[in-house]
């Protein structure tokens, strides 16, 4: 899985979620030619490598024994993980969005790991129990409509979408929809602190702890939701309630193409040509989790825009990791942290291989971005729930 010798690093993903349905024994190496898996040899897997154009390498047991060890060494910052079970996968997403709207669907549909859609009504009925990895398509779980409203409230795209937000949340037993996709937000929160794991990008990042913080607080305005906003609303915010984000300041202008000071889009002064940002290495052995979550072929990832592109330091809360930041900034672009039982990870930003994707523009051909880099962290976060949970030291 090094940037040399593999031809598709997104499509190796795949490979693997096939071999653990398949019952295969897997391990990932940590750390160990970029992340290499190490995978029980069968003919099975072989011939889809050929066929999906993954590159691979048939070793002997002995060798393989001899890689273990190399790992195993205390001087080395390398771990063999066991992946135990391919993790059954829920995209929270409106039934109607294309593959191409969301980089995660996307990249799922390119690796060939297969997903569910499932939307309000499931989670609100607790159909999240039955999976184990969930994703966060590019909603406003604030009920603002992504606050799209300055540019786009004369778009029949816009006003269908709104139509559309209020006919179900009329369904759904809510006279508003900010407070049905609160409703949402926290049968989303209740699941990760049950053992889930959650995956955000772009708005549905600091969009999620807004509407969290802000629970029994209008912070919409009459055109979002019919009624004014509440007198002083900031001093109602609740940061306790958040998973990743605190002390940020909300955006009043409803004309405004932003939610609060969480997001650095508008901060930002920093050429396309300079915007990489770099990944934190951890101890393979002692953390795992965001070792597995920052496995990659190269430690630098081109920078990519997004309605949130990044995450000013000064909100992330003290007891979230940053896993990916761009220092000259001092904002972080992925980020990870724990809920109860379970786990978040936040990824600033739209389309990895699309800098400033906007409203309208043509979906990213993945077979023109294979070793992806930027695509390969998001396919981390897929993986690792299959990892053999380490007994914790007492």
């Amino acid at each position: 899985m090094n940037h040399d010798n593999q031809k598709n690093h997104l499509k190796a993903y795949g490979i693997i979620y096939f071999s653990l349905e398949a019952g295969l024994k897997s391990k990932w190496l940590l750390n160990y030619d970029g992340g290499a898996f190490l995978i029980e040899n069968n003919k099975i897997v072989e011939n889809e490598c050929k066929i999906r154009g993954v590159s691979y390498q048939v070793i002997s047991d002995a060798k393989s024994q001899l890689i273990l060890q190399e790992i195993a060494s205390p001087s080395s910052n390398q771990e063999a993980v066991t992946l135990e079970k391919a993790p059954k996968i829920a995209v929270y997403s409106p039934k109607d969005k294309m593959p191409w709207d969301d980089a995660v669907t996307m990249v799922l549909t390119y690796a060939e790991i297969p997903f569910d859609v499932i939307y309000d009504k499931e989670v609100l009925e607790d159909k999240l129990l039955l999976y184990e990895w969930l994703h966060l398509h590019h909603e406003d779980f604030t009920g603002q409509y992504g606050r799209f409203y300055g540019a786009f409230r004369t778009a029949p795209w816009y006003i269908e979408g709104k139509q559309r937000a209020e006919k179900q949340a009329a369904a759904l037993g809510f006279s508003k929809v900010s407070q049905e996709k609160l409703a949402v937000a926290k049968k989303i929160r209740d699941y990760v602190i049950g053992g889930g794991f959650m995956f955000a990008m772009c708005s549905a990042t600091d969009s999620f702890d807004i509407a969290l913080s802000a629970e029994g607080v209008d912070i919409a305005e009459a055109m979002f939701d019919g009624d004014a906003s509440e007198p002083n609303y900031q001093s109602k915010i609740n940061y306790n309630k958040t998973f990743a984000f605190t002390n940020f300041q909300l955006i009043r202008n409803p004309t405004t193409y932003e939610f609060s000071s969480i997001d650095m889009t508008r901060k930002r002064r920093i050429p396309k040509t300079s915007d990489y940002f770099s990944l934190i290495e951890f101890s393979a052995k002692w953390d795992p989790v965001p070792t597995m979550l920052t496995q990659n072929h190269t430690i630098l990832v081109k920078g990519f825009m997004g309605q949130t592109t990044s995450f000013d330091r000064n909100t992330v809360k003290s007891n979230v990791l940053v896993l990916g930041e761009n220092k000259t900034n001092r904002e972080a672009r992925y980020i990870h942290g724990t809920k109860g039982k379970g786990m978040f990870t936040f990824y600033g930003g739209h389309d990895p291989e699309d800098y400033t994707h906007r409203v309208g523009d043509p979906k990213t051909e993945l077979d023109l971005h294979p070793t992806s880099p930027g695509y390969r962290l998001i396919l981390n976060n897929v993986l690792f729930p299959a990892a053999k949970k380490k007994k914790q030291k007492t």
